[in-house]
């Protein structure tokens, strides 16, 4: 099946107000840029995002985040992102934060038929014990906090239930992908990707680089067609557009 759509604009059109969209991604890296620019010029608004974190100020998650499109975000790092923490302290965003590992764990397992697993992450904590700041309201006062979680021991040692996490639509970045949806992520850029395709009932992928059927030797298929939906191939100026969070150079005399 040609799962390729002519445009992001076209693959998000009927992603409605009010989704949870799982985003791969990690800081800058592998972000479906992309698609979520398409999802803010259609102005698709109340969103829930499951990502590790919410982009950066103007880019990536950060443009819907600072258009006040996002309701909700579960995510494990958000530290880079000052409007991120001016809605979440003024009350006009929820927040679960989520161990990293956790995290990734409930994606995957949303996306393999799991509906929940134990962990030891976060036991004798408020992750387990609740009482975690979801939402403040405008004066600074908690308005929601996390609920407690089952525990259990095996030999000896205290477990937290964890959910996992189904969303709506996933939104990913590949290297390469083919017409049936099968891709191959680039080095550190597969990050979160795999997992949020995963995790979506509907998945889409931008591909910097589309393949006929055929070309993509299996054994360096990462993620298979049967959990992508939709692919948008990128133009060579999309797919070179890569900023860099934190850019580190050396002196000339450091380089000698």
């Amino acid at each position: 099946m040609d799962k390729v759509i002519v445009s992001a604009a076209q693959a998000v059109a009927d992603i409605p107000d009010g989704a949870t969209l799982a985003v791969g991604g990690f800081g800058m890296c592998g972000v479906p840029a992309v698609l979520v620019h398409a999802l803010f010029e259609a102005g698709t608004t109340n969103l829930e995002v499951v990502s590790n974190n919410a982009g950066v100020d103007g880019w990536g998650l950060g443009i819907l985040l600072g258009a006040g499109r996002l309701r909700r975000v579960v995510a494990s790092y958000v530290g880079e992102n000052k409007e991120f923490a001016r809605q979440y302290l003024g009350g006009e965003l929820e927040v679960e934060l989520t161990p990293q590992g956790t995290l990734a764990e409930r994606l995957r397992a949303g996306g393999s038929g799991i509906p929940a697993f134990f962990t030891a992450t976060g036991a004798g904590t408020q992750v387990a014990d609740g009482g975690l700041p979801w939402k403040y309201d405008t004066a600074g006062n908690v308005e929601k906090a996390s609920p407690p979680k089952q525990k259990q021991s095996f030999d000896g040692q205290e477990f937290v239930l964890e959910r996992a996490i189904v969303a709506d639509y996933g939104l990913v970045r590949a290297w390469r992908g083919d017409r049936h949806g099968n891709l191959v992520f680039k080095d550190a850029a597969r990050n979160f990707n795999p997992l949020a395709a995963m995790s979506g009932r509907v998945t889409i992928a931008e591909v910097e680089q589309l393949v006929e059927p055929g070309e993509l030797d299996p054994n360096d298929v990462h993620l298979p067609g049967a959990y992508v939906h939709r692919v948008v191939a990128l133009t060579p100026e999309q797919a070179a557009d890569k900023p860099i969070e934190k850019r580190t150079v050396r002196t000339g005399t450091e380089a000698r």
